[in-house]
């Protein structure tokens, strides 16, 4: 991994948990709290938008969850009612079309994000 996909990575993390304190979620943890397993899930998750990106493909936030959710069946969680990493459960273990709008925007967030350090780091300066 490299500091570039690092940094994405705690921008998106801290981005999705800004996002859900929004919405009265108060169980994200700060990048430096946060359980390896997590973090290690945010850089996979850049890893995959940017290897997207590279190919000329657009990412999209059924994708993005699709590939959340073949590496957490390749980890062994399945779906449960609440995040329970002890039992590797976890409530958005479902197709995409089933989830609430509010969790598929966490998916939109980061797109966008990644989109943005890519166009970034891939536009010549103007000055």
């Amino acid at each position: 991994m490299n500091l570039a996909n690092l940094q994405v990575a705690i921008v998106c993390h801290e981005a999705n948990r800004a996002y859900f304190r929004t919405l009265g979620d108060l169980s994200q943890a700060a990048w430096e709290d946060a359980p390896d397993w997590q973090r290690k899930s945010a850089v996979t998750g850049v890893e995959f938008h940017l290897q997207t990106l590279e190919s000329g493909k657009e990412p999209q936030p059924s994708a993005s969850h699709e590939n959340w959710l073949a590496e957490k069946k390749a980890d062994g969680w399945k779906f449960g009612p609440v995040k329970d990493a002890g039992k590797k459960e976890h409530p958005c273990f479902l197709p995409y079309n089933e989830l609430p709008a509010e969790q598929k925007l966490k998916d939109f967030i980061f797109c966008a994000i990644v989109k943005a350090f890519y166009a970034s780091a891939n536009t010549p300066d103007s000055a």
